[in-house]
């Protein structure tokens, strides 16, 4: 039986705590921050826990 191969893109973009929740990056970041205020910013900054209801499917993809 071969190995389950982990899907390249979700290794990427996601990490398992230490509890074993899974971490992710906010959205809107990257570009476009000028009309962002600096509080917004500050809090996308920051990781966030991935919501209940998707993480059986991303443990699917990191093989966990």
């Amino acid at each position: 039986m071969p190995k389950i191969k982990t899907n390249s893109s979700a290794k990427k973009r996601f990490k398992v705590t230490g509890s074993g929740k899974i971490k992710r990056r906010h959205a809107f970041t990257s570009h476009i921050l000028t009309k962002k205020s600096k509080k917004r910013k500050r809090r996308l900054a920051k990781a966030a826990i991935v919501h209940p209801s998707e993480v059986r499917r991303i443990k699917k993809m990191l093989n966990i």
